[in-house]
């Protein structure tokens, strides 16, 4: 492999910039640019060791420098590796950027040092995705979750459930291919026991994946409701400033207003919609259709009522597009009466809850309404989860595929025939941790990474 460099610490000014060079000729190449005021080389210390001293660009010196060494396979990539910490400008980090790639190294491409860790059986894929999840996590809970991740747990777990039925599987090909063999003859009861444990683990991870997602990921949140219910209120209560404009004029937000808030350990992706209502207005029409398709994308939506006021039409049209999803009903302005039909709403969003956004009130209800709905109240981030679509889609198709095992030996198909689905199942949890994912997986996977991790 080529030997690579880039910034690892973030594009803007601080107290630490970071050049990460991995290959090779990692070592040679910091040696071409970097001189140790105890004059000693790069090349000649032993790895985990640094030096002070200076980047300099021919004779003249560009930076005060430490560079620390990394020697292979004991490196974060399992390659040589040399990190010249300097000062964190965003000139001179650049400056000396060019200056080691002048030296012999070329760009990283995004997430090109923890592929390269992948690719050294540093980690696997699982771990490696956990990286970026450390990187973004918003919480405590996301972090934990992340960090259990690159700890190996889930790959531990789907390891488990994979040795299992290779196991069976094993024993079914070696059995059907020399039954008359001195092996053990291949029982459908204990066929049967494997398999279905092995589904059971893995609708587990299945179930969970939508907590651990809201966790790590956060949640599309729809705020949505006819024109002055207080939609815009309540979205500035939990972004906690005044993001979206308030006033008593009706069609007052026209468009989608979007913020990202925090609910204890529940990020929210929130978009503050335009209010449902018939309207010959152009531009409050196309809002009112954006609110629409955001109603129709969003993971949870939260549909406010004015409790001043009964239900209209498009009260009950709103209730209808909620009823069966993930949605809390929010009956709003509490301080002016009870005078909505409460028990209408609850015939189609059992979650509900009584605020005064205007003052406050009922908002730490709401949030842990919220928390119990999206099932991150409780939720056990010491345990492996499936942390995003890819890892699901690897889970689901090989879950499919044990149920198919399941109906086969329940109808009485051949062990041998029932085998081609344990095989599929088990080719997709391997996908998962990368032990046999495709060169277009892995490539897609750390396309999604940021440029110096």
């Amino acid at each position: 492999m080529s030997t690579n460099a880039a910034i690892a610490t973030p594009n803007a000014s601080g107290g630490i910039g970071v050049i990460r060079i991995s290959g090779d000729d990692a070592i040679s190449v910091a040696d071409k640019v970097f001189r140790a005021i105890s004059e000693k080389k790069l090349c000649d210390i032993k790895g985990y060791t640094a030096l002070f001293g200076h980047i300099h660009e021919n004779e003249s010196a560009v930076d005060e420098c430490v560079a620390l060494v990394f020697r292979a396979p004991k490196s974060y990539t399992g390659e040589d590796v040399v990190e010249l910490s300097c000062h964190g400008g965003l000139f001179v980090t650049q400056k000396v950027l060019r200056l080691v790639f002048a030296a012999g190294a070329v760009p990283a491409q995004p997430g090109e040092f923890t592929k390269r860790a992948f690719l050294n059986g540093k980690i696997d894929l699982a771990q490696a995705e956990s990286v970026m999840n450390i990187i973004s996590a918003h919480g405590q809970q996301a972090l934990s979750a992340a960090s259990n991740t690159l700890d190996g747990k889930l790959s531990e777990k789907i390891a488990g459930i994979a040795a299992s039925l290779t196991n069976v599987a094993a024993g079914i090909a070696v059995w059907t291919d020399d039954p008359d063999e001195d092996v053990p003859q291949a029982h459908e009861e204990n066929v049967y026991e494997v398999v279905k444990n092995a589904l059971n683990e893995l609708n587990k991870l299945i179930k969970n994946f939508d907590s651990g997602k809201a966790i790590t990921q956060g949640v599309p949140t729809a705020i949505c409701g006819h024109p002055n219910v207080g939609k815009s209120t309540l979205m500035n209560q939990l972004a906690g400033y005044d993001k979206s404009i308030v006033t008593d004029i009706a069609g007052t937000t026209r468009d989608v207003v979007e913020e990202t808030v925090r609910l204890g350990d529940i990020v929210l992706h929130l978009a503050d919609t335009a209010g449902i209502r018939e309207s010959d207005d152009i531009v409050e029409s196309i809002g009112i259709d954006r609110t629409m398709k955001k109603l129709d994308s969003a993971s949870l939506v939260l549909a406010v009522f004015d409790s001043s006021q009964p239900l209209d039409s498009n009260d009950i049209d709103l209730l209808e597009r909620c009823k069966g999803r993930k949605a809390v009903a929010i009956i709003n302005k509490t301080d002016l009466g009870i005078n909505t039909d409460v028990e209408k709403i609850r015939e189609y969003i059992s979650d509900t809850v009584m605020i005064s956004a205007a003052n406050g009130d009922g908002i730490e209800e709401l949030k842990a309404i919220i928390e119990k709905l999206l099932g991150t109240a409780e939720f056990d981030t010491s345990a492996g989860i499936l942390a995003n679509e890819r890892q699901y889609a690897c889970c689901t198709s090989a879950a499919e595929s044990l149920n198919e095992a399941i109906t086969g030996l329940e109808i009485g198909v051949t062990l041998d025939a029932m085998n081609v689905s344990i095989d599929y199942a088990v080719e997709k949890l391997l996908e998962l941790t990368g032990e046999k994912a495709r060169e277009a997986v892995v490539n897609e996977v750390f396309s999604k990474f940021c440029v110096g991790k």
